[in-house]
């Protein structure tokens, strides 16, 4: 039949030729990506025979084949799962349809050492490219299962790759690598060799649950030809098999398997489940948080399998969009095979999955920080921003994540704190979790809301996340203690040494009652209230919002949502201590003619907004007046 040329879309062939020239150090991982490909065919022409969504389709044996042929160097790597249709393989292997490729093709070029370089082939799905990692030419020969035509695809990785329409072709696909000459020194070994294709499949690919078969070499002698396949693999699920029966790498090279990442995962977790409804869990906590992991289009979820037969990749009924970060598998019993994400979402059996497995993750999680402080502080560098959405979203289980979570504070520069030790750590007559949320632990630290936090020695949390400006409204308190800003509402730290007492607070009151109510007046377009401040100790004046109401960078959050949010009035606190203010309450009370007076208001305001990181309503007119002054003083 006609055989048509195509050219690679840009980025599969700036794919093939890093791949083709790169240095890796272990191009063993090419013969892992192809069987993982094929079982994933064969888990996809199982479900639906169960489904009866290919009725014509052979089930009978299903398996996977690896043939070598050392005369014409040829490895070849065969399934008989559910194939592709011509217009699958071009769609598939002539592009990269993934939002990610640029992305990758970034970290390859930019990956220091070898073993990174590896690891991120099957991080991108993009398997099936490697195979020119160890060959010069690969052909492809497949037949979608109930379809009568083939199609083979050829391509030396150049450019170019060609198509063909066959009339016939066994049902899957073979993938047919004609392999590169052996090369110690390029750490290319011989992919024809017997014990270097045993030595592969049992260190990547031993628990999958289709046979890998190694067929005996054509043209041998013909005791040779009298042998019978031999299975490499155990075909043994992991996750039901007892846990002193299954080796750490092993569980690590399943991970990899399922969650397309090169390094160890951070933490296993087993769990089983017996009684009325029986199901196994094996889930595992990543080292590292994928680039795209904040991202709209993010694949989340774990594998599900019913009886051991797969049924989908990324089921997101199993975990909260707050655990999206967890990878493994759930085989379920009593589920039906024709199981859909609608039905999914309404069965009481998942439901009860998922509430077991997020009180596992969350324990474990805890557990972690007095088992392995070094493996818990990894966790919540890469996933304590993700966490904490579910204070949000997930009430029921509120506790359990703050019980999970840390946070930074003043307390100590380099190790986060758990709330329960903020708490024992509280003063006397202290009755509040202080917080201050910022873009960074330098910027908060040096905020004029903490002058007065710092002085008197008082702890406070030190928010760095966006998410903070929303779960600790939703919280709201921990332990019976109300969580509060220091950057809101009237700071009262009564009790603390070197207070004022009550008279000096209602003398300096009626000192500055004039000024304070001229500059109410005066700022009334930018602030509802101008008083004196007892959170400042050294900067003459900050801006604080009331207690029940949104912050600038909240309400900054929510109109980039789309919300329509009405901004609302801010409050000045002066410093009566500052000289500044001072001065300024005496020409106040000295001078008839305020108009000077007016300008230093402004000024004040102004500088208080820039101090916590705002910018002012008019920048030219601060400008100016700034200039203005500085003129005078020169």
């Amino acid at each position: 039949m006609t055989t048509e040329t195509f050219e690679f879309q840009v980025e599969a062939r700036q794919l093939l030729q890093l791949m083709i020239h790169s240095v890796y150090s272990n191009k063993d991982v090419f013969l892992r990506e192809l069987v993982s490909n094929a079982s994933d065919a064969l888990d996809k022409l199982r479900l639906a025979s169960l489904r009866e969504d290919a009725p014509d389709a052979d089930v009978s044996d299903l398996h996977i084949e690896l043939e070598t042929d050392p005369d014409v160097r040829t490895l070849t790597v065969r399934d008989n799962g559910i194939g592709m249709s011509y217009e699958e393989v071009t769609r598939l292997i002539g592009t990269i349809a993934n939002s990610g490729t640029a992305k990758f093709l970034e970290e390859l070029r930019e990956a220091k050492d070898a073993a990174g370089a590896d690891g991120l082939i099957g991080r991108f799905g993009v398997g099936f490219y490697s195979g020119f990692m160890v060959a010069d030419e690969v052909t492809l020969v497949t037949r979608h299962a109930g379809e009568t035509q083939g199609t083979r695809w050829t391509s030396k990785g150049e450019g170019t790759y060609t198509l063909e329409r066959l009339d016939e072709a066994p049902q899957g696909t073979s993938v047919t690598l004609h392999l590169k000459p052996a090369d110690s020194d390029d750490q290319l070994h011989d992919y024809t060799s017997e014990w270097k294709i045993r030595e592969i499949v049992k260190k990547y690919s031993d628990f999958i649950t289709w046979p890998v078969r190694l067929l005996p070499r054509p043209g041998e002698d013909d005791a040779a030809e009298a042998r019978e396949a031999e299975t490499l693999n155990s075909m043994k699920a992991l996750w039901a098999r007892p846990r002193d029966e299954v080796s750490d790498e092993e569980y690590h090279e399943l991970y990899k398997h399922i969650g397309h990442d090169w390094r160890d995962p951070l933490e296993t977790i087993r769990l089983q489940a017996e009684g009325t409804f029986e199901y196994q869990a094996l889930l595992f906590v990543p080292a590292h948080a994928p680039h795209d992991l904040f991202t709209q289009g993010y694949q989340r979820g774990v594998q599900l399998y019913v009886k051991r037969v797969f049924i989908m990749d990324d089921c997101e009924e199993l975990l909260p969009p707050y655990l999206r970060f967890v990878k493994g598998v759930v085989d379920a019993q009593d589920l039906s095979l024709n199981v859909s994400r609608e039905i999914l979402q309404q069965d009481r059996h998942i439901r009860m999955i998922q509430r077991r497995l997020t009180k596992k993750v969350l324990s474990t999680v805890k557990d972690l920080r007095t088992s392995a402080p070094e493996r818990y502080a990894t966790f919540w560098r890469e996933f304590g921003a993700v966490l904490k959405e579910g204070l949000v979203t997930d009430s029921d289980n509120r506790d359990a994540i703050l019980a999970a979570s840390s946070f930074e504070s003043t307390h100590d520069a380099d190790a986060p704190t758990a709330l329960n030790a903020y708490v024992e750590r509280m003063k006397d007559g202290q009755d509040a979790v202080y917080y201050l949320t910022g873009e960074s632990r330098g910027a908060i630290e040096n905020s004029p809301h903490m002058e007065a936090f710092r002085a008197k020695g008082v702890e406070v949390l030190l928010l760095t996340d966006a998410v903070d400006e929303v779960w600790v409204d939703a919280v709201g308190e921990y332990d019976g203690k109300p969580l509060r800003s220091v950057a809101k509402g009237e700071i009262d730290l009564s009790g603390t040494e070197d207070d004022k007492n009550e008279e000096e607070k209602e003398k300096q009151g009626e000192e500055y009652a004039g000024l304070l109510g001229w500059m109410s007046e005066h700022l009334a377009e930018e602030v509802k209230e101008v008083r004196l401040s007892s959170r400042l100790t050294v900067s003459p004046a900050c801006v604080v919002s009331d207690a029940g109401e949104l912050t600038p960078a909240l309400e900054n959050m929510y109109r980039a949502m789309g919300q329509e949010v009405p901004g609302a009035k801010r409050i000045l606190e002066l410093n009566p201590e500052h000289q500044l203010v001072k001065s300024l309450n005496r020409a106040w009370t000295d001078r008839a003619d305020r108009a000077e007076l007016t300008e230093t208001a402004e000024l004040l305001h102004a500088l208080a907004v820039l101090a916590e990181g705002g910018r002012p309503k008019d920048p030219s007119r601060f400008v100016q007046l700034m200039a203005d002054r500085l003129e005078r003083t020169v």
